[in-house]
């Protein structure tokens, strides 16, 4: 029976260390790479969250999410895996782990963190939620 992962992308070194993880040690897993789009992340703070430019800054994170995915998808294939993609928008940690109860993953390998500083402190660990609330077992790697 081939393994089906899931693999959240967000562009983050962690992430792409958690991409890494799974090709090197899953080559034979059927790999979804998932991208979160965080509304809460489009223009926050910004002068530019005014209603007239909401539009354009959700568009704009809509193309940096599936560059994300693109180069992702690179990787894989120049490791000679074959994945595939998904984007949800939503909180990135009640997304994802949404995204394996609805679907038939038997894991989640995901970087330690994405996030650096006070934003981080602030909004807390996508991982370590993740891991308290997974249905399935969760690789967390640094």
């Amino acid at each position: 029976m081939t393994k089906r992962l899931l693999v959240p992308i967000d562009g983050s070194d962690p992430a792409d260390a958690a991409l890494s993880f799974a090709l090197e040690e899953y080559p034979d897993a059927d790999i979804t790479l998932l991208s979160v789009i965080d509304p809460t992340d489009v223009g926050y703070g910004s002068i530019e969250a005014a209603p007239s430019t909401f539009e354009h800054l959700q568009e704009t994170a809509k193309d940096r999410t599936e560059q994300v995915l693109e180069d992702a998808k690179a990787r894989a294939e120049e490791a000679g895996v074959e994945v595939s993609t998904e984007t949800v928008i939503g909180m990135p940690s009640r997304a994802i782990v949404e995204w394996a109860e609805n679907n038939d993953v038997d894991g989640i390998v995901i970087g330690s963190h994405g996030r650096e500083g006070v934003t981080r402190v602030l909004l807390g660990s996508v991982a370590e939620t993740v891991v308290r609330r997974s249905p399935v077992p969760v690789t967390v790697v640094r």
